[in-house]
């Protein structure tokens, strides 16, 4: 995108010494510094940004965007130059507002999903809504910017200047309507703000990142910085009540003055009454402020109902007439990797792969995916190396007490012994086979399948790589599941 270059004095940036450059571009990565670039040099986990200040200015930046210690460990090479010195106690926050303001568009109508599990599904379904409704929409998130327009990304919740970017690529593409996923990452570190958004969506709660949080409350806390500083006051909240810490999330919506509209099971705005189950999908009465709605999804899974609702939810907030938001449910489709109906074998027992990495969503996935099933449930399942340990054995644990047969299996093994991963997850999982090769594990488990059985490949989900080493080796569950079923049928040219 061609940008002419904007006075600091507009990025809403104070230099020392008053100091007003011509900025010609904003970046995060001191190689990709150009003539007259703002670079921010950020503290990072490990190393941090204002060690590459001197690179930057080597590279021609006019002005850094730093923290005291970045100054600090570029003080000389600063002293030395005529770029201009923006020192702040929160400079992800000051960046995320220069981007927002250095690429000066985005979609009219904005909302953000945040929760442990579900983010992708409700954004998703969102945009399917919308674009029903004759809208011009995207989804961003973990499967990149799907919809009207598209883009990859590489990050579920991207930095600023790439946020930015895209947001402003897509309104001038004639996007209208944007629902991105917040994830805790994302908003700990600011992403987020500078996003205008209108609404903001909570879908639950439970362990994950906490190779990255210090604890629950962190993780938490980090969550809810999508209603304390993100969504204006003036904005809604969509929260469901269902499971853990709804009721918190809702309460700190309300003290911040924003409208909220509630999700839940006899207790809702948007209250689920029954679902009645069968192997295409779900038959779901709900009722809105007290009127019953009954429709059709031809959706996987008990949990798809609070995800749908959620959405219903938000495009509701976002200025949607209710009775055509429910008009559109039976249009919905699946998302990828998520409870997606990957091969069907010849005795008509099926594979669904979902992204389920977390326990709770293994145990939610299986024990959603039982009501469809008459026969056994089979469930495959691993864990990522270089992430959060402690949830490994409560994967296994998830998936052998709602699951017939389990199998555990390499996920991204990363940088760690695979063999090491498998045995805290089989501690969960005692009974468990082990089987390390991914593709073996599934052709073994649709192999198993009888008629009425379904297999459950849990937590790649969309993912077309395996992370192995520092290597990204080319695997899909969805395409193995059914060169499986091809193999075994006899159906391979």
């Amino acid at each position: 995108m061609d940008i002419p270059g904007k006075p600091l004095s507009q990025l809403a940036l104070t230099a020392r010494g008053g100091r007003d450059p011509l900025i010609t571009g904003l970046a995060v990565d001191s190689r990709e510094v150009r003539q007259g670039f703002l670079f921010a040099a950020l503290p990072g986990t490990r190393v941090h940004g204002g060690s590459f200040i001197q690179y930057a200015l080597r590279m021609g930046a006019a002005a850094i965007l730093t923290d005291q210690t970045g100054a600090r460990l570029a003080e000389s090479q600063l002293a030395a130059s005529d770029a201009a010195l923006i020192v702040t106690d929160h400079p992800r926050q000051a960046l995320a507002f220069t981007a927002a303001l250095w690429f000066g568009a985005q979609p009219a109508t904005m909302v953000a999903v945040t929760g442990t599990n579900g983010k992708t599904s409700v954004t998703a379904f969102l945009r399917q809504i919308w674009i029903g409704l004759g809208r011009e929409a995207i989804n961003i998130g973990t499967t990149g910017v799907e919809g009207a327009w598209t883009a990859p990304l590489s990050h579920t919740t991207p930095e600023p200047i790439t946020l930015h970017n895209i947001l402003a690529q897509a309104a001038a593409a004639g996007i209208t309507h944007g629902a991105m996923e917040a994830s805790s990452h994302g908003l700990k570190q600011h992403r987020l703000d500078g996003v205008q958004l209108v609404a903001a969506g909570f879908s639950n709660f439970s362990q994950d990142h906490l190779d990255y949080h210090a604890s629950f409350d962190e993780y938490f806390a980090a969550k809810a910085g999508l209603f304390r500083r993100v969504l204006p006051e003036d904005g809604t909240a969509v929260i469901n009540l269902e499971g853990e810490r709804g009721a918190e999330m809702r309460a700190i919506a309300a003290a911040r003055g924003q409208r909220v509209l509630t999700i839940g099971k006899g207790r809702g705005d948007l209250d689920l009454l029954a679902q009645r189950f069968d192997p295409t999908g779900q038959d779901l009465r709900f009722s809105w402020n007290g009127t019953p709605v009954q429709t059709r999804l031809n959706l996987i899974g008990g949990f798809q109902a609070e995800n749908v609702l959620l959405a219903c939810g938000l495009a509701i907030a976002s200025g949607e007439t209710p009775e055509e938001v429910f008009r559109t449910l039976p249009e919905l489709t699946t998302v990828r990797g998520r409870m997606q109906l990957a091969a069907t074998r010849a005795n008509g027992a099926a594979v669904f792969v979902d992204y389920a990495h977390t326990p709770d969503a293994v145990g939610t996935a299986l024990r959603a995916l039982r009501p469809h099933v008459m026969g056994r449930l089979i469930a495959i399942v691993g864990a990522g190396g270089d992430r959060d340990a402690g949830k490994r054995p409560l994967m296994g644990q998830a998936a052998a007490e709602n699951a017939d047969l389990v199998t555990v299996t390499d996920d991204n093994p990363r940088t760690e012994n695979p063999a090491k991963i498998r045995a805290a997850v089989m501690q969960g999982a005692p009974d468990a086979s082990e089987i390390g090769d991914r593709a073996e594990a599934i052709l073994r488990g649709v192999d198993a399948l009888g008629p009425g059985d379904a297999l459950l490949i849990a937590g790649k989900g969309h993912e077309s790589g395996q992370i192995v080493g520092d290597d990204i080796l080319p695997f899909d569950d969805a395409e193995q599941a059914s060169v499986a079923v091809a193999a075994l049928d006899g159906k391979m040219p």
